[in-house]
């Protein structure tokens, strides 16, 4: 790999469909893809192909790999603990391997006092060249889904420890949120029944427009949390609900 390539993010160089990139701080490869063909990583450097987390005892010394069968690349986890994902999943050492998918992959190692290790990985598509780079083009606005004003202000109030970042954020209980939302609106007849029930038409709502994790069919018993917790993920990822929305309840 050019010793100038510092990050996979942008795209990698011209190469055969297939072709797996590989790079972390300490340097990375590049392979052609060929059945058979496997990448080791880890900490220790003299016996993997990509060396991650080498001065943290917690990386495993061969921590995973990444190995090319049935057309695609697969990875691996060997190390004692699991590998993180995209969008949160773990792969854990007693699982099947994971496909990666052409194109841009960043994988996690757990390290030592809350650190992560990168371990970029990029997978040259059909075209085998890299991304059109698009710096002028137009911004794609996210979907931003409609709310009711009686909606929106029940979800800032029952979501307002996700709009203030807190680290392992719940959703206010029911009756809770009925009697902050009493204080801001005397009048206007709130129960915990009500605020039940404008959270779930809005999960339904979301559900039906292709927003996953939000019925209990998908998420399984118990359910828990998971559904308000989904559906926070989402306003806010949308920006849907913006951290300055908690603003109103000082107001």
């Amino acid at each position: 790999m050019p010793k100038d390539q510092t990050s996979l993010a942008n795209g990698v160089p011209t190469a055969r469909p297939g072709t797996i990139f590989v790079l972390t701080v300490a340097g990375g490869i590049s392979v052609d893809p060929a059945p058979g063909q496997s990448i080791l990583f880890g900490r220790n450097r003299p016996k993997v192909h990509v060396c991650v987390g080498e001065d943290d005892q917690r990386v495993s010394r061969q921590h995973g790999s990444i190995t090319y069968r049935s057309g695609q690349w697969w990875v691996t986890a060997t190390g004692r603990l699991p590998l993180r994902l995209p969008e949160g999943q773990r792969l854990f050492p007693s699982e099947d391997p994971v496909p990666l998918a052409a194109g841009y992959t960043p994988l996690f190692v757990q390290g030592s006092s809350g650190r992560e290790h990168l371990l970029e990985v990029y997978v040259a598509g059909d075209s085998g060249t890299r991304p059109v780079l698009r710096h002028r083009d137009p911004t794609q606005p996210p979907r931003i889904w409609h709310l009711s004003p009686d909606e929106k202000l029940a979800l800032i109030v029952v979501g307002q420890r996700y709009l203030l970042h807190e680290r392992h954020p719940l959703p206010l209980a029911w009756r809770v949120a009925a009697d902050q939302l009493s204080e801001l609106q005397p009048d206007a007849g709130w129960t915990g029944k009500r605020v039940e029930h404008l959270v779930a038409g809005v999960r339904n709502r979301l559900s039906r427009e292709g927003v996953a994790g939000l019925t209990r069919e998908e998420v399984g018993e118990p359910v828990g949390n998971a559904l308000n917790d989904n559906l926070f993920a989402e306003l806010l990822l949308s920006t849907t609900l913006v951290p300055s929305d908690v603003d109103i309840l000082d107001d």
